[in-house]
């Protein structure tokens, strides 16, 4: 009995002391494994942290503060992923430059059947796409969402459904009602412009908590999140080219319709080829972002270096650190920090002397935007604490 009492003692200090004896010499070895711990912090701090401001967003009935407005348009534009190539659409770069070419086949029959009707929206539709705008902006929301009240209801507030839905945003009843809208015998909100976008809004926000991504965002507006989860689980991918026939027609032909908006919205298109573009998304996944590459000139590939990067490199200590100014950074490395704040590892690309400078300080970079990383957590903490008196 002594005997197995000493051995459990002994394990126990073993399992106490242990880490204080793995890779003891080797202080780089360690700190080049930051790269892996950090970037386990982040995933759990950056998911935690969104969801929590965007439950602080929809439950406020105050003006949303201009740092949390910041930092949502941040971390909801990558919900564009499966769409756009830098996540938002340019509209001083060519459409089919920045657009999944699976889109121009999917939305082909639907601008066939309706471009004319969407020009002449197109037109007459300025103002409440600008009265959108703002609204949207104020929740740190894409501004391609507009498009969606198009297709809901063709920005008629009067717009009324068989099945009851209301309003530019068609809400049913008890939607609106969880979102603040009065829906009575006398009143109804939904049919107000200003109190029915701000509702959406926040809709749409939860939804993209819940989601945490656009085209499946837009595909449960129409059919509910519980048929959009059922179609992630049936076809195991939470991208919606893979998935989208696990999806109710409707719903499927709901993304299809908001696609094809924006293009004739955003262009004056009506022949929807897009097809050429540069950016292939075939094998995009929607945790896979390896495929997005810089447009390099022919002499820029002649003198450029890459290695693969993963964990919490920021761009702009990258960038500071080599003496190479934002512009020049993002041209080699579109959508850096997105890709890296997804937890999967990006090809960074450097002109060779800039390359060497980084690969020389590579640890330094790292523990730089380690520190950065953190204290913008704690700052981020601290803003959403209530004051005390």
């Amino acid at each position: 009995m002594r005997r197995y009492t000493l051995v459990l003692f002994f394990l126990f200090l073993f399992l106490i002391f242990r880490p204080l004896f793995v890779d003891a010499g080797s202080g780089i070895h360690l700190l080049l494994q930051a790269d892996t711990i950090i970037s386990k912090v982040k995933i759990d701090t950056s998911s935690n942290l969104e969801n929590k401001v965007i439950d602080e967003v929809i439950q406020s009935k105050k003006a949303i503060k201009k740092d949390k407005v910041e930092y949502l348009s941040k971390v909801t534009q990558y919900g564009f992923k499966d769409l756009f190539k830098n996540y938002s659409y340019n509209s001083s770069m060519p459409y089919a430059s920045q657009v999944n070419p699976y889109a121009e086949t999917y939305m082909q029959d639907y601008l066939n059947a309706h471009k004319d009707y969407l020009l002449k929206l197109r037109k007459t539709g300025k103002p409440y796409f600008n009265f959108i705008d703002g609204i949207l902006t104020q929740y740190g929301l894409p501004k391609e969402l507009k498009y969606l009240a198009v297709i809901e209801s063709d920005l008629k507030s009067t717009a009324l459904s068989p099945k009851g839905a209301r309003g530019p945003w068609q809400f049913m009843p008890y939607t609106a009602r969880g979102y603040g809208l009065v829906v009575n015998q006398n009143e109804d909100d939904r049919t107000d412009y200003f109190k029915s976008t701000n509702a959406a809004a926040k809709y749409l926000l939860s939804l993209y908590k819940d989601l945490k991504d656009w085209l499946l965002v837009i595909a449960a507006y129409n059919g509910g999140e519980g048929r959009v989860h059922s179609a992630i689980k049936k076809s195991g991918s939470h991208n919606f080219w893979k998935l989208q026939y696990d999806l109710p027609e409707e719903s499927r032909n709901h993304v299809k319709k908001f696609i094809a908006t924006h293009y004739i919205m955003e262009t004056g298109n009506t022949d929807g080829n897009v097809a050429n573009s540069n950016f292939n998304y075939s094998d995009l996944s929607a945790n896979d972002s390896s495929a997005i590459t810089a447009q390099l000139t022919d002499a820029e590939k002649k003198d450029v270096d890459s290695t693969e990067v993963s964990g919490r490199y920021i761009a702009e200590v990258i960038a500071k650190n080599i003496s190479m100014s934002m512009a020049d950074f993002n041209h080699y490395n579109p959508g850096f920090n997105n890709v890296l704040s997804t937890g999967n590892e990006y090809k960074l690309q450097l002109p060779s002397q800039k390359m060497d400078e980084f690969k020389a300080k590579k640890i330094q970079i790292l523990n730089e935007s380690v520190d950065q990383l953190l204290q913008s957590v704690k700052t981020d903490s601290k803003a959403g604490e209530p004051s005390k008196k």
